[in-house]
C-alpha cells in the first residue's frame, strides 16, 4: 500500500538547520510530485513547497522562499525538505503528500503522519 514516513523533525534553536525526508513506498516515486506542508497549533494547515516529478519544477511558499530548500531522490524514493535559518514561526509539525500526478498543480491523495519541528531557544 501507498506509504509516506516523514522523519528528521525535532528541536532546534533559531537561526539553526534541520532536514526532512519523506520516505515513499508502495508506489514508484518517480511518477509523482510531491508536497510539504505545515500546520501550527491552532492554524490551518498551509502548503511550504513541492517538486514536481522530475524535480525540475519546485514551487516555495513566500514565508521560507530563501531559507528552505526541497529536492528528491528517486532512486532512494525520498524527498527532502532542507530548512536552514529557522525561526520560531517555523514550528509546526511538517507532513509531506503524494499529488495526483506528476505536476504539482494537481490534488494530493496520501499523506504521512508528520514530523514536529520546534524552533525555540
Amino acid at each position: 500500500q501507498v506509504q509516506l514516513v516523514e522523519s528528521g523533525g525535532g528541536l532546534v534553536q533559531p537561526g539553526g538547520s534541520l532536514r526532512l525526508s519523506c520516505a515513499a513506498s508502495g508506489f514508484a516515486l518517480d511518477y509523482y510530485a510531491i508536497g510539504w506542508f505545515r500546520q501550527a497549533p491552532g492554524k490551518e494547515r498551509e502548503g511550504v513547497s513541492c517538486i514536481s516529478f522530475s524535480g525540475h519544477t519546485t514551487y516555495y511558499a513566500d514565508s521560507v522562499k530563501g531559507r528552505f530548500t526541497i529536492s528528491r531522490d528517486n532512486a532512494k524514493n525520498t524527498v527532502y525538505l532542507q530548512m536552514n535559518g529557522l525561526k520560531p514561526e517555523d514550528t509546526a509539525v511538517y507532513y509531506c503528500a503524494r499529488r495526483t500526478t506528476g505536476s504539482c498543480s494537481s490534488s494530493n491523495d496520501y499523506w504521512g503522519q508528520g514530523t514536529q519541528v520546534t524552533v525555540s531557544s
